[in-house]
């Protein structure tokens, strides 16, 4: 019998969005998003990229475009054998390839050429994949964008987390 993997519900205010993830691929990313999630911090967040047909990412900035608190980086787990293909959902970081830590995205096509080793030797780590909400996140993928200061890709109406649970 396969074990149960732990779900996570993203409740937005333009739907519902249910992840799997994936403990036995990405051990200390999935423990990090789990504890991100326990401590509230993605309630209130905005998805604020949204690079249309590409991906969504969230988990980083309030509804004034503050920067949550956040803790140390993490280890880059992008070596496991998974692609960043639709609907994955995997750690954002900055160019360091040790640098996430509280921003994920979600593939809204096939971006596999993030995977391991990417340019910079490493990509980006997948650490599961939308299993229900899929609407959703077609959704916030084609709300209308701008440029607004240091973010490229902004959405022009807020596209809120309004929370983040763990699923029972």
């Amino acid at each position: 019998m396969k074990a149960k993997v732990p779900e996570v519900t993203l409740r937005t205010n333009m739907g519902e969005i249910v992840l799997e993830l994936y403990p036995d691929k990405a051990p200390k990313t999935v423990e990090n998003f789990l504890r991100y999630v326990k401590d509230g911090h993605y309630n209130g967040t905005l998805f604020h990229r949204v690079a249309d047909g590409t991906l969504i990412q969230g988990g980083g900035f309030d509804r004034k475009m503050h920067p949550k608190p956040v803790r140390p980086p993490i280890e880059n787990e992008a070596k496991n054998g998974l692609s960043n293909l639709p609907y994955t959902v995997a750690m954002a970081r900055p160019k360091a390839p040790h640098s996430a830590t509280s921003q994920f995205f979600i593939n809204t096509d096939d971006n596999s050429q993030l995977d391991y080793p990417f340019n910079d030797g490493w990509g980006y780590c997948v650490f599961g994949k939308v299993i229900a909400g899929m609407d959703t996140v077609d959704r916030i993928q084609h709300v209308e964008t701008t440029d607004q200061g240091d973010f490229d890709h902004l959405p022009v109406k807020q596209v809120v987390i309004e929370s983040a649970r763990i699923n029972q």
